[in-house]
C-alpha cells in the first residue's frame, strides 16, 4: 500500500508552512515538519481512516519535508531547478500568491479545529465538495465545519425567531423568496441561514445570530458554490452578481 496522494486540505498547511518559513522548503529536523506530521496524520479525511496506523510512512515527517519543496521550489522567485509537483499544488501556490492573508488564516483555522478535537466530531456535510470534486480555496474541512453550523437546527430556530420578532418576513435576503407565499401552509417557518463570513475570517467561535443571513435554498448553494477561485460569497455579493446579470443584455 503506498501513501495516497495529497489532498487540498493538507497541501493548504504545507504550503502555509512554507510560506510562513520565507517560502524555503523545511528540513526533517525542523520541529514544524513533525508537528505537521502529526497534524496531518490527525486529519479527520474518512478515506483516510486507519491509513496512520496500518502505513507508518503515511504522511511521514520525511515525506512532510519532501513535499515543502514544491511550493518553495515553484515559488516565482526560486532560482533553482523546480520539482515537478502536480496541478493541485500549482493551484494552492497560486491561491496563497494572490491571497496570502485569506489562505493563512484558513490554515490557522484548521489547525484550530483539530487542536480543539471540534473538527474530528464533525461527519461530511453534502456540499462541503462540489459534485466534480472541487472544494473550496480554504478547504473542505473548513467548508464541512460552516455547513454543519449552519444546519444546526437549535442556531436556525434562533435566528428565525429573531427575525419573528421584528415583525420581519422569513424571506431571502438576496432573491426575497419567501417559502410561505409559494408553497402555503408547507412552506411556513421554512428557511435556511448562511454566516455573512467565513470561517477563516469570522474565526471557530461562537455563532451570533447577527452573523447570519436568511437565504432560500438556491441562493445558499450559489453563496457556497467555488467558482474562479472564489468559494464564500455574502448574500450582498450575490445579490450584486445577480443584479448584473439582470441588467446584462439579452442575447
Amino acid at each position: 500500500m503506498r501513501s495516497p496522494a495529497w489532498t487540498w486540505d493538507e497541501l493548504l498547511l504545507a504550503c502555509a508552512l512554507v510560506v510562513k518559513n520565507g517560502w524555503r522548503e523545511l528540513r526533517v529536523g525542523d520541529p514544524a515538519v513533525s508537528e505537521l506530521s502529526d497534524l496531518l496524520r490527525s486529519l479527520p479525511l474518512p478515506e483516510r481512516a486507519g491509513l496512520a496506523q496500518h502505513l507508518p510512512e503515511y504522511r511521514s515527517v520525511g515525506s512532510v519535508s519532501r513535499k515543502t519543496t514544491d511550493p518553495a521550489s515553484n515559488h516565482p522567485g526560486y532560482s533553482g531547478k523546480p520539482t515537478k509537483g502536480g496541478s493541485l499544488d500549482r493551484r494552492i501556490i497560486e491561491e496563497f500568491l494572490t491571497r496570502e492573508t485569506a489562505m493563512l488564516q484558513a490554515a490557522e483555522a484548521i489547525e484550530v479545529g483539530i487542536g480543539s478535537g471540534q473538527l474530528a466530531l464533525i461527519p461530511e456535510q453534502p456540499g462541503e465538495a462540489d459534485e466534480d470534486g472541487t472544494t473550496a480555496a480554504e478547504g473542505r474541512l473548513l467548508a464541512r465545519w460552516a455547513l454543519s453550523r449552519e444546519r444546526n437546527p437549535a442556531l436556525r430556530r434562533r435566528k428565525i425567531s429573531q427575525i419573528r420578532k421584528l415583525g420581519l418576513a422569513l424571506q431571502c435576503a438576496v432573491c426575497s423568496f419567501d417559502f410561505s407565499s409559494a408553497y402555503g401552509g408547507l412552506g411556513d417557518g421554512y428557511i435556511e441561514v448562511h454566516h455573512v463570513l467565513p470561517l477563516h475570517i469570522s474565526g471557530p467561535c461562537e455563532t451570533k445570530l447577527n452573523d447570519l443571513a436568511l437565504l432560500c435554498a438556491n441562493c445558499h448553494r450559489m453563496c457556497h458554490r467555488s467558482h474562479n477561485g472564489a468559494s464564500w460569497r455574502t448574500p450582498d455579493e450575490l445579490k450584486a452578481a445577480m443584479e448584473k446579470v439582470a441588467g446584462s443584455p439579452q442575447r
